[in-house]
């Protein structure tokens, strides 16, 4: 998709796209998140599987856009900056955000079907203060990854009108 792009503007600046696209799913993943809480908390009995459902696709599509988009972009901008600490540090990261990714895995597979999801309802609460534990830290990694990979060598507030004005 990037690959295309003919100047460092255009690559770096289709990246900042793709990142401000992947922290609205974010937003709206956390919106689900903070619904299907409080609908436990009004009635836990009346929660249904078709409000875990929507919950875990946001969840899913939100992790996955981060492990197979995200991620290989922020990688690739490091490597063509040369940026080798940078790729050292996103190793690092990387390697702990796989913790909650199982985390989110294992808590998509407890709800995958009906049977499954009537069987674990009583549980749901509890998965749920687990899940904001995890993605509380997993947000935490998420956005020194961007910082250190991406803000770090975006160009300073104002350069791309210069960098426009030049080209």
């Amino acid at each position: 998709m990037l690959e295309d792009c003919k100047t460092a503007l255009e690559r770096w600046g289709g990246v900042h796209r793709l990142i401000d696209r992947w922290l609205d799913q974010r937003r709206e993943m956390l919106v689900s998140f903070v619904e299907l809480q409080e609908a436990c908390d009004a009635e836990l009995e009346a929660v249904t599987k078709v409000q875990i459902d929507a919950f875990s696709e946001l969840l899913m599509d939100y992790i996955s856009a981060g492990h197979f988009e995200i991620y290989p972009q922020l990688r690739e901008e490091a490597t063509a900056f040369n940026d080798d600490e940078a790729l050292v540090i996103a190793d690092r990261l990387l390697e702990r955000l796989d913790m909650s990714t199982e985390l989110v895995l294992s808590f998509d597979d407890d709800y995958s079907s009906p049977v499954k999801c009537q069987h674990h309802l009583g549980r749901l609460p509890a998965w749920l203060d687990r899940l904001a534990k995890g993605l509380t830290e997993r947000f935490a990694l998420e956005d020194q990854l961007i910082g250190r990979l991406h803000a770090a060598h975006s160009p300073p507030p104002g350069a791309e009108a210069s960098l426009r004005a030049t080209s």
